[in-house]
């Protein structure tokens, strides 16, 4: 089994900066892309930023130069450091890892989820 634990979500007020970070445990033999998504309320979830194994990443039009994604492989850990939050930011964060589980075959790795962490920006 994988688990995926997210954490660093929280209030925050517009121009403030929170690190959100997503750490994944279980049988894993490696893991390619991860990633993290974010849905606000009414809204359709929205791909925020990824980066792949190989270390390059892509980001949102709408957070490209605030935020920073970055993984630490030692310890199947992706972050996301969001500064200069907007309250358009507000939203539940939800990471992905894409992950190859000890024994499975090559290629058929598995898009796991963390469990969201709220991340709010307010006055």
């Amino acid at each position: 089994q994988v688990q995926l634990v997210e954490s660093g979500g929280g209030l925050v007020q517009p121009g403030g900066s929170l690190r959100l970070s997503c750490a994944a445990s279980g049988s894993i033999f490696s893991i390619n892309a991860m990633g993290w998504y974010r849905q606000a309320p009414g809204k359709e979830r929205e791909l925020v930023a990824t980066i792949q194994s190989g270390g390059s990443t892509n980001y949102a039009d709408s957070v490209k130069g605030r935020f920073t994604i970055s993984r630490d492989n030692t310890k199947n850990t992706v972050h996301l450091q969001m500064d200069s939050l907007k309250p358009e930011d507000t939203a539940v964060y939800y990471c992905h890892a894409d992950i190859l589980r000890i024994g499975s075959s090559y290629g058929s790795n598995v898009r796991y989820w963390g469990q969201g962490t709220q991340v709010t920006v307010s006055s």
